[in-house]
């Protein structure tokens, strides 16, 4: 019988439907997709060998879930997955508050509904997007807002007794009753309220104003926590964490590639831009690169952990700083050059917990130096390491000027009092043509990339450029409009007899 047509528990107790408790829901259609290979949690990329199999794991035990991880891990949106592992519809019965299951109800206004009107008791059905509910752990969250509180509008308005059960308003865990119930930030509540939590998790009880109501609920329970917040912020209660059957550690993306993978599924880009602008591979790695360094910085706070949302975000900004000068130019089209990631700054500023140390350095330049370090990092993918350039000593018999040198040249162009200055908003061709002037840059490009086009070729060039200033073999200075690019030994010299009043633009890593 088609579902719709099922009104009436009548009608339900002939269509043969048997009450399945909503973790043995999850563990039937998880078993059904497992059988059939097809994916549990769909665009979470990097868990499928680690936290993925530890949560199919735990859903087939029938666990409620600890998910312990640092910020931008991908906890939430796991738990607001599992909604598809339940049945499309339940069966409930029509105004109970709590989800009542027709054949198992548990509050006492389904109970006197059921014995006043029997097998024409009405019924509704719950569709599983409906079946979640979530709630952010902060210190003033209450047993009130959780569990219920006595309604005195609704004790007058039926002129019943504060005695009376049917004068209790029920909070968003009983509401949530045969769903999936998640709380963020479980270490943030107050111990008392995680004991109340307990008592629903063991005893299957909750006391209200005096009232000990016997509510079995049938729930789901997922909770989200962060390592730091174990001593920082609060703690988990011993009793409630020992009622959790299952923690599950989750963790950042592990390699360069499942990251890429991530920030492409998630960024924000228009159609407009996508049709407009062009973002090479080469500066797509460059922007995962500052979140795997921030990581591994000493300037970043560790237990506070670097959020995917940092290089989704700056993905987004670079596109957008391409697009703004390429309006400003009336160009039809460009590309993200190297020195548009200027514009990413923002994106690292604002999604980074500074130590001590890093806030005497301060969010401006730890987020340059991220950068900076991001493009060292990657340069020695593409083009020969300087730094083992520079330790190769020369064989016997040959002078210092044999050693083979790809850098040579670029290096000796600034070395004769040449400088480059790139104007963020400068167009294209006008870039191209300044790039092209620095004595050897374009054949050290083709040597390495003889295959690549002319814009692939002219933001390699750049590329080169950024990537000797972070070996510091010329140095660069960020400007408010430009960057400059000049040979070392002048810059340090100019510094030097102007007091060092430019310091703290150089950068000299």
């Amino acid at each position: 019988m088609n579902i719709k047509h099922i009104n009436t528990l009548g009608e339900l107790k002939e269509s043969g439907y048997k009450p399945k408790s909503i973790k043995e829901e999850i563990r039937q259609n998880l078993i059904k997709k497992l059988e059939t290979k097809e994916d549990t949690f769909t665009g979470i990329i990097g868990y499928e060998e680690t936290v993925i199999p530890d949560v199919e794991r735990a859903l087939l035990s029938k666990h409620n879930i600890l998910f312990l991880g640092l910020r931008g891990q991908a906890k939430t949106r796991m738990a607001r997955q599992m909604t598809e592992l339940l049945d499309e519809y339940i069966p409930f019965v029509s105004g109970s508050e709590i989800n009542d299951d027709p054949l198992k109800p548990i509050s006492k206004y389904a109970k006197d509904l059921m014995r006043e009107k029997g097998d024409d008791t009405p019924i509704e059905w719950l569709h599983r997007s409906l079946r979640y509910g979530e709630k952010l752990a902060t210190p003033d969250v209450s047993v009130a807002d959780l569990i219920g509180d006595i309604d005195p509008i609704k004790a007058a308005n039926l002129r019943l007794s504060f005695a009376d059960e049917r004068v209790i308003h029920y909070g968003i865990i009983p509401k949530s009753n045969r769903s999936i119930f998640v709380i963020n930030e479980l270490p943030d509540l107050q111990a008392r309220i995680q004991v109340a939590l307990f008592n629903i998790l063991e005893e299957g009880d909750v006391q209200i104003r005096g009232f000990k109501l016997r509510l079995p609920l049938d729930i789901l329970f997922v909770f989200t926590a962060n390592p730091e917040d174990y001593t920082n912020r609060g703690s988990i209660v011993t009793p409630l964490k020992d009622r959790i059957e299952s923690q599950i550690l989750t963790h950042y993306p592990k390699s360069l590639e499942n990251a890429l993978a991530i920030t492409e599924q998630e960024a924000d880009i228009e159609e407009a831009q996508k049709e407009k602008i062009e973002i090479s591979d080469l500066v797509k790695r460059l922007i995962e690169q500052v979140a795997f360094e921030a990581r591994a910085s000493e300037f970043v706070d560790k237990k506070s952990g670097v959020s995917a949302r940092l290089t989704i975000s700056a993905f987004e900004n670079a596109v957008s700083a391409a697009e703004r000068r390429a309006i400003i130019n009336k160009e039809k089209s460009t590309q993200v050059w190297i020195s548009d990631l200027v514009g990413i700054i923002p994106s690292i500023t604002g999604k980074i917990e500074l130590v001590y140390e890093g806030e005497q350095e301060g969010p401006y330049q730890v987020a340059m130096n991220l950068l900076d370090k991001s493009i060292r990092s990657q340069f020695v993918q593409y083009f020969p390491n300087p730094e083992t350039l520079k330790k190769r000593a020369p064989r016997k018999g040959e002078t210092p000027q044999a050693v083979d040198n790809p850098y040579r040249s670029i290096i000796s162009w600034f070395d004769k009092g040449n400088h480059l200055n790139l104007f963020f908003a400068v167009n294209d061709r006008e870039r191209m043509n300044q790039l092209y002037a620095v004595d050897g840059l374009h054949a050290l490009v083709k040597k390495t990339f003889s295959h690549a086009n002319e814009k692939e070729t002219a933001l390699l060039m750049e590329f080169v450029l950024h990537g000797l200033s972070s070996f510091s073999l010329i140095s660069k200075k960020i400007m408010e409009t430009s960057v400059e690019f000049k040979d070392l030994m002048g810059s340090m010299l100019n510094i030097q007899s102007s007091g060092y009043d430019d310091l703290e633009e150089e950068d000299f890593n």
